[in-house]
């Protein structure tokens, strides 16, 4: 079978719908969100009211990075405790959402700009699984990881997010989940409710970006000057918001939630696009 053949039998069994999927960017933060329920739990558990269920999830974390392109491809991906130093009742947690090979394997016939390869080792890190699971706490909708090849440059990840789009009206939910402000090594324990004044005027300047439907200039994040330096010191967590903008269409509302900053120097800022 060719495949071309094989894409079409694939797209038969997950068929276009009559409407669109929203597109979600959430500022993940700190791995014990998991296991806690506070405002910004309850924000992520926001975004799912008056959505259509989707029939898969695709994520992209800040904690895949991998040398080219992956997408999970198990039936049943593990849940990864990617940290140290948490309770143990935060690496007791199990999210037992299922994959779905079919899926990924009409992903790797779509994606043109790469080969894209099947993983069946990687699984749900927590970028993935502490958000999800207080979105859809039951764990049954179909979850796949789209990792994040690291040697690309920014426009690259932008692009490749646009031969995502069609996933959209065939019931996939694409989630990118990272922080916009990300620097560990800057955290204010002294004064954690105070934030610095480099990463509030960059958090106001990305949103009026994003506002105005200007994503060029945050394609060229490099280019914003001292503010981004501190705020970006490395892409991976800045990177899936540029696969959430990659999806967005002209004149589609955005609605922002969670826009608060912990520690001085980590943006909760999420999004919901549609």
């Amino acid at each position: 079978m060719s495949s071309l053949q094989t894409l079409q039998n694939l797209n038969n069994s997950l068929p276009k719908l009559p409407y669109k999927m929203p597109v979600l960017f959430v500022g993940h933060g700190s791995p014990m969100n998991a296991i806690e329920e506070n405002e910004f739990t309850k924000g992520w558990a926001q975004m799912a009211e008056g959505l259509p269920k989707p029939r898969a999830i695709l994520c992209i974390s800040a904690h895949w990075e991998t040398r080219g392109t992956y997408v999970t491809a198990m039936e049943q991906p593990r849940t990864i405790h990617d940290f140290y130093g948490f309770p143990q009742a935060l690496f007791d947690v199990q999210y037992g959402a299922k994959g779905d090979p079919h899926l990924a394997e009409e992903l790797r016939l779509l994606i043109r700009k790469t080969e894209l390869q099947l993983d069946h080792e990687w699984g749900l890190d927590h970028g993935t699984w502490s958000v999800i699971k207080h979105i859809y706490p039951s764990a049954d909708v179909p979850v796949l990881q789209l990792s994040l090849a690291k040697n690309q440059a920014p426009a690259w990840h932008y692009e490749l997010a646009k031969e995502l789009s069609t996933l959209r009206t065939k019931g996939v939910l694409m989630i990118g989940s990272g922080n916009i402000i990300h620097n560990l090594r800057l955290l204010n324990w002294q004064k954690p409710e105070e934030a610095y004044d480099w990463a509030l005027d960059l958090n106001e300047q990305v949103k009026e970006f994003i506002s105005a439907d200007q994503h060029q200039p945050l394609i060229d994040y490099q280019q914003l000057g001292k503010a981004a330096a501190l705020a970006i010191p490395s892409p991976e967590h800045y990177l899936p918001l540029l696969y959430t903008l990659g999806l967005k269409e002209a004149q589609e509302q955005v609605t922002f939630m969670n826009d608060q900053l912990q520690l001085g120097a980590i943006s909760m800022t999420s999004l919901k696009i549609g």
